[in-house]
């Protein structure tokens, strides 16, 4: 049985800088389709954690890309081949909701979010409910 210190240790090693291994790396399904990159980051700074990675895809040479905002949680990296993997059909990715690279949605619109997540699958985070710990007496 694991103890929670092993289990905070096995998942501090895939800690890796953002800007250097996430931002820029390149997306592909399970199929190894190639689906975009990700262009960026969104943090809920309130919440301390990712809220998504935003996608590019569908543009030639840079030109005409939609953008995607995908919660953070659809993401798998593989870090020994540097790409991310996304559980998700090209044709999914195609019929998203998606917004001009120079116009941004309000991403701190619940609403908005609310639709994003479920759109992929996920309860948002913020409608998680939180789960109880025992504290030592």
């Amino acid at each position: 049985m694991e103890t929670i210190a092993e289990t905070r240790a096995v998942r501090y090693t895939d800690i890796v800088p953002a800007k250097k291994t996430v931002i820029g790396s390149k997306v592909v399904n399970a199929q190894n389709e190639d689906l975009g990159k990700i262009e960026d980051l969104v943090i809920d700074a309130g919440a301390g954690r990712i809220a998504y990675a935003v996608l590019s895809f569908g543009g030639f040479l840079g030109m005409g890309d939609k953008y995607f905002a995908i919660p953070w949680n659809a993401f798998r990296f593989n870090l020994a081949e540097k790409h991310a993997v996304l559980n998700l059909d090209k044709k999914q990715l195609e019929n998203a909701p998606g917004f001009d690279k120079d116009n941004w949605p309000n991403m701190a619109d619940s609403t908005w979010g609310t639709n994003i997540y479920k759109h992929y699958g996920y309860t948002p985070y913020w409608e998680e409910v939180p789960v109880k710990t025992k504290t030592a007496a």
